[in-house]
């Protein structure tokens, strides 16, 4: 049977579709409600990201709603919100700093359609080789940067923002034990903002990030020469905004999956960030990806399934700062960050770091975890640090198969023929040691080496082979590579004698 998801009666593999999402008034109201917290939360987060990458708030929350709205029709995961991110404005803040803002827009086309490209050549099938330890260091660190980033809210401000935050999170905590008919997130904005307003408490709030737009966008074509000097200045900044974005889109996409129980498709995903980016940056916005926070906030904090909250989230989000700016304008930061403290707790897996768990776990998975979130919190960007944890990975991975090769003398049928049985993978990191575990001086005249429980892997192994040959010839024996698979036979083969063998 399928399963059913929590707080809906109906089963998780329909709550995805749209279709099956009108046809129920519960689960409509909750992704409304929910498209509406994740416009709330967006308005602060795409303000300070457009101040990262130096250009008008207005650009980072027109960038929101249209990659939100986008990404709901062209995405591979329902329910994944995608914005103006921080990684994004990092990596092209230089593009602005140096050249203006038609070359930033000219920067967010060109990564576009690079991502269009490599979605459509299938780079989303690389997930497979993202291991479960940076996949669970991914989430430590963005729980962390989640946290951090309201450090700056919690730091010399009034004393009544203390209250007001404390007060956020008992109901964040509380509200959800009693009833889950409205999101608990929503709650905490509307009373936090309603006791602000009525008792006058003077506290920071969602204006004194930045002055909200007044009119709707507009479509744009940046002014900037059509040659290669403008692809020498944009390309290495929008192949970098592809990367990052890419990185960090599927990786949430992957997350996802894991908290809904429910499969998307990740080559969609790949194109479809690439679309959502060219459409928004043909409206003067500066593009963007997925936003773990926000899209923990629609998918965990308010049961969000469907593309209809994130389709609600930039849509209710234009409406809210064009149309009810002074509104939002006056909502206390103390909510938002009482909000995206919860989302930063829930988000962490605590499990990974208990005692017991560390025990359990072999050194080289904890060593990979603690390297991706030390990389991403000093680096703060997940794509360099989920790259780090899969270089990481793959060392102490190749590190520990080398070790499973063994050589043996299983036999000497007579004074003149000796056996040896090689066992495991032979591959760069095993084989280069092999060529040390034969006597080449005492053994006799005729070498038989088996490899019947190997596999050639690469060049280095034939190499190695060619290299042990070679030792045994310089004693005037001869050797006899026996046992080889079809594979295995077909690559010595092919490169046998063609490689520098000398050690």
């Amino acid at each position: 049977m399928p399963s059913l998801t929590p707080g809906s009666a109906m089963p998780a593999s329909d709550i995805t579709s749209l279709r099956a999402v009108l046809r129920s008034p519960q689960r409509l109201r909750v992704e409304v409600l929910a498209g509406l917290v994740v416009a709330l939360a967006l308005i602060p987060e795409a303000i300070s990201f457009s101040i990262i990458a130096g250009v008008d708030p207005r650009v980072g929350l027109f960038a929101s709603c249209t990659m939100a709205v986008s990404i709901a029709f062209l995405g591979g995961r329902p329910a994944m919100i995608s914005a103006a991110t921080g990684a994004v404005a990092l990596v092209i803040a230089p593009v602005m700093r140096d050249h203006g803002f038609d070359y930033l827009i000219a920067t967010v086309l060109l990564a576009g359609v690079i991502q269009i490209v490599l979605g459509v050549l299938g780079v989303a099938r690389l997930m497979r080789f993202i291991p479960r330890s940076v996949m669970v260091g991914f989430v430590n660190s963005l729980a962390i940067l989640i946290f951090l980033a309201q450090l700056p809210h919690l730091i010399d401000v009034p004393w009544a923002v203390y209250p007001l935050v404390a007060a956020g999170i008992v109901i964040l905590v509380g509200l959800p034990r009693l009833t889950k008919a409205v999101p608990a997130p929503l709650v905490a904005i509307v009373v936090l903002s309603v006791l602000v307003t009525v008792a006058s408490v003077g506290v920071p709030t969602v204006s004194d990030e930045g002055k909200l737009p007044d009119s709707l966008p507009s479509l744009f074509w940046p002014n900037v020469p059509l040659n290669l000097e403008t692809l020498r200045i944009i390309a290495p900044y929008a192949l970098g905004m592809a990367l990052v974005g890419l990185l960090e889109s599927l990786m949430t996409a992957k997350l996802v999956d894991d908290v809904t129980d429910t499969p998307s498709s990740k080559t969609r995903e790949a194109w479809g960030q690439g679309a959502a980016n060219v459409i928004t940056g043909l409206f003067g916005g500066m593009g963007g990806c997925a936003m773990i926070g926000q899209t923990m906030i629609n998918v965990k904090a308010s049961g969000g399934r469907s593309r209809l909250s994130t389709f609600l989230a930039g849509a209710f989000l234009l409406i809210l700062v064009v149309g009810l700016g002074d509104i939002v304008g006056d909502i206390p930061m103390a909510a938002l960050v009482a909000v995206m403290v919860m989302v930063s707790v829930g988000t962490f897996d605590w499990h990974s770091i208990r005692p017991r768990t560390l025990r359990r776990m072999p050194r080289s998975e904890t060593t990979v975890m603690v390297a991706t979130v030390i990389v991403v919190v000093a680096t703060h960007n997940l794509a360099i640090g989920v790259v780090v944890g899969v270089l990481v990975a793959m060392v102490l991975f190749a590190r520990r198969v080398a070790h499973f090769t063994q050589v043996a003398e299983i036999a000497q049928p007579d004074e003149n023929t000796k056996v040896y049985k090689v066992t495991g993978e032979l591959f760069f990191a095993s084989s280069n040691d092999l060529v040390y575990q034969f006597d080449y001086l005492h053994d006799p005249a005729t070498v038989l080496i088996d490899l019947t429980d190997s596999h050639i892997w690469d060049a280095s192994t034939v190499a190695t082979l060619d290299a042990i040959t070679t030792k045994y010839q310089r004693y005037g024996k001869t050797v006899e590579i026996i046992g080889l698979n079809p594979a295995s036979a077909e690559r010595r083969d092919r490169l046998a004698g063609q490689l520098n063998a000398s050690h």
